[in-house]
């Protein structure tokens, strides 16, 4: 509106004042025209006419000018959001692990995504609310807060999950008791990027911030300017109504329509004798495209004009009596649409009357907006780096699939990166070893130790290198970009900067880092698979080896078959007997005895972590023989998934026996219990009933169908003595019986008890701290006493 108001005053009143200002010198004017003669009235005649006969043309350029600029800076707004939508979906917050999860158990979780959700939601003035939406037989709604959803309204987000697209635009009303009352929300299924998204995340806008963004295309307070979808479904106003079958709208599409596609963007439209200045265009959104149009009334600025023009000729054919009157009416004339321009451009220009001339006013105007462009341009040079970080990171992830190479070469100008004719190399750095700090970093840290290190790279590869882009890609990862104009760094040159990045972080953050990079490659649609091979060379790196740099080209002439991963067949069979019988104590050795056969002479990740996975599969099957399921026991957790996640060597053992021994041996003793009394109640009366024949452990077992180890591991645990000392015990118990009681030979005593009398009487003094006899002859001297006492 500011463009447009200085250009009128210049090209209209301009050349009539002869740069006089404003108001201040009205009646100079007056007495100007007074004196004048015929011929200056004529002079003055023809200038107005060809002002006002250009005024139209030239308002209409500056208005389509204004508007599509207007226009630009709604549809970056836009696709900021969208920018910022795409990347929280795909945060590691948003993963599969909140797939039925009970958050009334996992509070913290909850809580911690209610407070991303608050962050997003403030990060952007257009969003009225953020909201997570997870499917399931309990759908869950986070926003502020969270709570589980009626089937009501569990439809509307439902609804929402079946469309094919995985991000787009929708006006959806979330009240079913207010269907009026449609919001403008950008959606986008969780995960990012999964076929089988289980929730949604919904950025909800603000319908009254809207209509104001909608609104700065039109200058003035009438007119109409709306955005729709060419498809249908979607019609935002900016009056707010929502409404798109207003005849003033149908109108303006039905003109627009019948323009084509080939003809101008702007033009001037007449209805009910207003004129308006329509201006057109299209937004390309996700999956859709998107046409606004602004209609603003242009006749209120130049209707006075023309009316000036009528009055001026009417002067010129009256008599020179009436010129004096009709200038000064002329002069009010003239006067009128300045005011009313001052009124919409300044409205406490009324404050300030009399105290300071309208051109001054104008011109400090200017000079303030002059100031917040400078200020919103230094912004934009602030979070332009965050934006190229964000962009780098979806280029390394295969985020922009979709994007061709022209396309991704015009973001990458956008976000101040010359691409042209360049070559590209690709690194990927990952740390490890913070597992063995002993308890320098705690659970949680690994972020914080990736942005320190992060840093540390940034750093170095700014002294290595004229162009060098580094993303934190989180937990203890990191990825570089070098863009070498005209050619791409020399091999020897990387190879020694890996070398070099590698010592730094392991002298200041005493971790390993492990360089991985591709080579040179000269199309920016290329990235990401090389930055994919460069992270899968990274897993060709040496188990426990330190720091490595690892060349994608040297890897491939070497080949993959140089070392036989040692894989124990033997080991992984009695790790499974181990793990059915319940010995947690020799399953863990064996786990230990066999990650250590995995690893050694020289083994590399990729071949520690696909052996740690097969054996993840032979415990799987021994789980599904064992009659349990897999889902129920590991409470539905991808067990695959999170063992390949695992980069740090000494978290595979304690991940591997929390996450997949200890839960079944678990349950296997919680199921065990009752049927172990019972086999422990037969072996004890098969005992007491063969006690005196020559058993053993091996016997017994075969008796009640149980291996010996197990019966008598069951055997101490339900009575508290092992085996031979419960079978000891019952037989000395009987011997004691037969001495008191009766009068045979301790040869016979011993037989009927299961003994030879050489052992028997070793056992029994042992046990008892006397000989056989000797036990008799007190016994029957204890029955004498308590006989005479009788």
């Amino acid at each position: 509106m500011e463009n447009t108001t200085t250009a009128v005053k210049r090209k209209g009143y301009k050349r009539i004042w002869a740069g006089r200002k404003g108001r201040y010198y009205r009646n100079n004017l007056i007495i100007v025209l007074i004196v004048s003669s015929i011929p200056g009235l004529i002079i003055g005649l023809l200038v107005y006419w060809m002002a006002g006969g250009s005024l139209e043309e030239e308002l209409l350029e500056m208005h389509n000018r204004q508007i599509e600029q207007r226009a630009a800076n709604i549809d970056d707004q836009l696709s900021n959001l969208e920018l910022m939508l795409a990347h929280w979906a795909f945060d590691p917050k948003f993963d599969y692990s909140l797939k039925n999860m009970d958050f009334t158990m996992n509070h913290e979780r909850a809580w911690d995504i209610t407070k991303t959700l608050v962050v997003m939601q403030g990060s952007n003035s257009m969003a009225r609310q953020v909201e997570l939406y997870l499917a399931g037989d309990r759908p869950v709604l986070f926003n502020t807060e969270y709570g589980t959803v009626t089937s009501g309204g569990a439809a509307v987000y439902e609804k929402l999950m079946k469309t094919e697209q995985s991000t787009y635009w929708t006006e959806l009303a979330f009240d079913p008791a207010k269907p009026q009352q449609k919001e403008l929300t950008l959606v986008h299924h969780i995960p990012g990027g999964s076929l089988e998204p289980f929730g949604v995340l919904l950025l909800r806008m603000d319908t009254q911030r809207v209509s104001d963004m909608l609104r700065t295309m039109t200058p003035y307070n009438s007119g109409e300017v709306y955005m729709l979808q060419k498809s249908g479904g979607l019609f935002i106003s900016g009056s707010g109504t929502g409404d798109a079958a207003t005849p003033f709208v149908n109108s303006l599409q039905a003109a627009i329509e019948a323009r084509g596609s080939g003809d101008s963007t702007s033009f001037l439209y007449d209805l009910d004798g207003v004129t308006y200045a329509v201006t057109y265009g299209d937004f390309s959104r996700i999956a859709s495209e998107w046409m606004y149009v602004s209609a603003s009334p242009i006749s209120s600025i130049t209707s006075p004009v023309v009316e000036l023009s009528r009055t001026i000729i009417m002067v010129s054919l009256s008599a020179l009596l009436l010129a004096a009157v009709l200038s000064w009416i002329a002069s009010r004339k003239i006067y009128s649409p300045f005011r009313r321009l001052l009124q919409t451009l300044l409205p406490e220009h009324d404050v300030c009357e009399g105290r300071e001339d309208e051109v001054t006013l104008i011109e400090r105007h200017w000079q303030n907006l002059h100031g917040q462009q400078n200020a919103l341009q230094y912004t934009l040079s602030e979070q332009l780096p965050h934006v190229q970080r964000s962009f780098l990171h979806q280029l390394f992830q295969g985020y922009l699939y979709a994007f061709s190479e022209q396309e991704l070469q015009s973001r990458m100008k956008q976000y101040k990166w010359e691409v042209e004719d360049c070559v590209f190399v690709v690194l990927y750095i990952q740390l490890t070893g913070i597992s063995s700090l002993e308890g320098k970093f705690r659970s949680g840290d690994e972020s914080l130790v990736s942005f320190a290190a992060v840093n540390i790279i940034t750093e170095l590869a700014t002294e290595h290198f004229e162009r060098a882009e580094t993303v934190n890609l989180h937990n203890l990862t990191a990825g570089i970009l070098l863009i070498g104009p005209g050619g791409a760094p020399e091999t020897a040159r990387v190879q020694a900067f890996g070398e070099e990045l590698a010592a730094t972080i392991n002298r200041m953050l005493k971790l390993q880092a492990t360089v991985a990079y591709s080579a040179p490659i000269d199309s920016i649609s290329a990235i990401p698979r090389s930055f994919e091979a460069a992270k899968q060379a990274a897993s060709h790196r040496r188990y426990g080896g330190g720091n490595q740099v690892v060349s994608l080209e040297q890897l491939e002439r070497e080949g993959e078959g140089a070392h036989m991963p040692q894989y124990s067949f033997t080991l992984e069979r009695g790790l499974i007997q181990a793990l059915r019988t319940g010995e947690a104590e020799e399953a863990d050795r064996l786990l230990e005895e066999f990650l250590a056969t995995l690893s050694a002479d020289g083994a590399k990740v990729i071949d520690v972590q696909q052996g740690m996975l097969h054996l993840l599969g032979a415990v799987q099957h021994a789980v599904l023989e064992a009659g349990i399921a897999p889902n129920q026991l590991f409470k539905g957790r991808n067990l695959y998934a999170g063992l390949s996640q695992i980069h740090e060597p000494g978290m595979i053992l304690p991940w591997f026996r929390d996450h997949v021994v200890s839960p079944f041996l678990k349950e296997l003793s919680e199921r065990s219990d009752a049927g172990i009394r019972r086999t422990i109640d037969q072996a004890m009366l098969y005992i007491q009933e063969h006690y005196m024949d020559n058993i053993s452990l091996d016997s017994c077992a075969d008796y009640t169908g149980t291996s010996p180890f197990l019966l008598s591991k069951s055997f101490k645990r339900v009575t508290g003595q092992n085996f031979i000392d419960y079978l000891t015990g019952l037989r000395i118990e009987k011997a004691k019986e037969l001495l008191r009681d009766t009068d045979l030979k301790m040869n016979d005593v011993a037989l009927q008890v299961g003994y030879q009398q050489s052992y028997f009487n070793r056992i029994f003094k042992k046990q008892e701290d006397i000989t056989p006899t000797r036990y008799r002859e007190l016994s029957r001297h204890e029955g004498q006493k308590d006989a005479e006492t009788r």
